[in-house]
């Protein structure tokens, strides 16, 4: 068990060789993996608690409890059109471990050719192969039974997993009735089973990994798999509850060199400097966010908030990508136990809660895991994609692109690719649908992988005249959901995918478990028909769900971007040693490094980013003259 943080005088009385803004889920890889050269000593400024023990946290089944309350930013988005002037809640860590104190704990990576797409941009080293070793090193997989590999499709291969690394990862040792049917079913539907989704194809159905740690059951996250293991070096200093304000940079030469940072503890301002580099591991939200406020980023934001331009790049907070949700929702047999069903019940959960703490075992251990990763093509013409890429790419014998280019390929070429994951979980867990008491459902949730639409992450203008932008004025979120002619291709993708979400519900087996749709409500059955109890058969292929999308799309919080890698001079934040391009001492490690969007959930691929991140660092402190 590690030591509780150290406290302010502490931390201001230490002399830093390197600053690390941010103890979230690449922070502390960062920062711990740094602090294993005893010749560095490290400090770690996270605004929010640190919270080891807190259920709400810790228990796999109790995932989302935490969305809305003080270990969340509560950030919102501006309202969007493409959402009929909708805001959209945006939950990020506000606690040491950041998200990944949050998240549902899915563990999984996209395929190969979304790496390489980033070393296509001129990231060197940033392809599949030159993340592979990292996102070994983060992780210790814990192979399941072979009787659950056979029950529960728990298929892996030990060839691309690590089994010496800090984040413990585990199949579950339960799952919900459902998932006894989800492999069949699709198989029904003309799914594949993908028995190897670590391996550079994540395309198929399959059971995901979980970064549960499977002896005691509880979550493993950055803040218990990293730091706490480490709390006790002395050369690794963190506080918690300090809210960096901005950096501070001092001219050097035609650049400008940082030098520290200002931040507040319990409502008092405070100056901390730094020797070597620091490093901002704050997130795709307020990364860039606090780029802006230190005056680097584009010059316009940065005068409507009263600060001084020290480092033009409009790049800063712009190319926003995240994976749009739709949750349909599904009435289930009413015997079928589920999470939601605990909240209504305080005897099952008490009792829930008792097995759990006696036996690690039973529905609190339980999390979503049930997938599906497909491509567009299996359930749309390849000529109407091949139509639609055609439509998007970039002109010849133009200054192209290159993002825009690879992002037309996926539409044209023949590439076997994620498009959309679907996820089938026991729950209503849709913020639009209410449930009617007495009565069970389940969700079956929809996520678009590769968006066209593009957004951004600013600072607002500064309030009051003769003042300027603070950290506590929340950053404008603007994702541009299903705005433009790309975002019209992005919302037509999804309207579509609700048809196969639909089709794979009423498919056997896992129809058997359904009683009929429930969100959206189905339309009457045709007159002729004869009753049918699964009233949510009676639905035509040709169902429009167009505006139902628009109405129901909301955040898979897995935003990324805004503080995009790539060369010098064509539009990017940070290089491929993701060192802020303009500025000495500093550098970006975090989910909003990433170019473009990934077919995954985000976490593996931020404890990579941290992993390749710490060892550029240590290899550029190593070579410095």
């Amino acid at each position: 068990m590690g030591s509780l943080p150290r406290d302010l005088d502490v931390f201001l009385s230490t002399t830093f060789t390197h600053l690390v803004i941010g103890g979230g889920t690449a922070g502390l890889v960062v920062a711990t993996r740094l602090a294993e050269n005893k010749h560095l000593v490290v400090g770690v400024l996270e605004a929010g608690p640190a919270d080891y023990h807190d259920p709400r946290i810790t228990v796999p089944g109790r995932f989302g409890e935490t969305l809305g309350t003080d270990y969340d930013w509560q950030f919102a988005t501006v309202p969007q059109p493409g959402l009929n002037g909708r805001t959209v809640p945006w939950a990020r860590g506000k606690v040491l471990g950041g998200s990944s104190a949050l998240n549902i704990m899915t563990w999984n990576r996209a395929s190969k050719e979304d790496y390489d797409a980033w070393e296509e941009l001129g990231n060197h080293g940033w392809g599949w192969h030159g993340l592979l070793p990292f996102f070994k090193k983060s992780e210790t997989l814990h192979e399941p039974t072979q009787k659950r590999l056979f029950s529960d499709q728990a298929h892996f291969d030990l060839k691309f997993h690590g089994s010496d690394g800090p984040l413990q990862t585990s199949y579950p040792n339960q799952y919900g009735a459902s998932h006894q049917h989800w492999h069949k079913t699709l198989e029904n539907v003309g799914v594949n089973v993908n028995r190897s989704h670590f391996s550079g194809s994540n395309v198929g159905v399959w059971t995901t990994v979980t970064s549960v740690e499977p002896e005691q059951r509880e979550r493993s996250y950055s803040a218990n798999a990293y730091y706490q293991p480490n709390a006790d070096r002395p050369n690794l200093v963190l506080l918690t509850g300090g809210t960096v304000q901005e950096l501070l940079l001092e001219p050097a030469g035609d650049e400008w060199t940082v030098k520290g940072a200002k931040f507040t503890h319990e409502g008092e301002e405070h100056t901390i400097g730094v020797l070597g580099e620091t490093v901002i591991c704050a997130g795709s939200v307020q990364s860039p966010q606090l780029l802006e406020l230190s005056g680097i980023g584009n010059p316009k934001v940065l005068q409507e908030a009263g600060i001084e331009v020290k480092v033009e790049n409009p790049a800063v907070g712009e190319n926003l990508q995240d994976h749009l949700m739709t949750l349909m929702v599904y009435e289930i047999d009413p015997s079928i136990p589920t999470l939601e069903s605990l909240r209504s019940d305080p005897s099952a959960a008490k009792a829930a809660d008792y097995e759990y703490e006696t036996s690690r075992t039973g529905i609190r251990t339980t999390i979503p895991s049930s997938v599906a990763y497909l491509p567009f093509s299996h359930y749309l013409d390849p000529s109407y994609l091949s139509a639609i890429g055609t439509s998007i790419t970039p002109p010849p014998n133009t200054q192209s692109n290159a993002q825009a280019e690879i992002q037309a390929r996926r539409f044209t070429h023949d590439q076997n690719l994620g498009q959309i994951e679907f996820n089938f979980d026991l729950s209503n867990y849709s913020p639009f649908f209410e449930s009617e008491p007495g009565k069970r459902y389940a969700t079956m949730l929809q996520m678009l992988q590769y968006p066209l639409s593009s957004g951004s992450i600013h600072i607002p203008p500064c309030p009051h005249r003769g003042q300027r932008t603070r950290v506590e004025n929340k950053p404008l979120i603007d994702p541009q959901y299903y705005a433009g002619p790309k975002g019209a291709i992005d919302l037509g993708m999804m309207a579509s995918a609700q048809k196969l979400a639909h089709k794979i519900v009423s498919t056997k087996p896992l129809a058997d478990i359904i009683v009929g749709r429930a969100w959206p409500p189905p339309p009457p059955a045709p007159r002729s028909s004869s009753q049918d109890s699964h009233n949510s058969r009676h639905e035509n292929e040709d169902e429009d769900f167009t505006e139902w999308v628009r109405d129901n799309t909301t955040t898979d919080w897995h935003p990324v971007g805004t503080c995009a890698m790539g060369p010098r001079g064509k539009g990017y934040v940070v290089d491929e040693r993701l060192r802020v391009h303009g500025v000495r001492g500093l550098r970006v490690c975090d989910a909003s490094i990433m170019p473009l969007q990934i077919s995954a959930h985000l976490q593996a691929t931020v404890y990579a980013i941290g992993e390749k991140g710490a060892q550029l660092i240590l290899e550029d402190w190593e070579a410095r003259v």
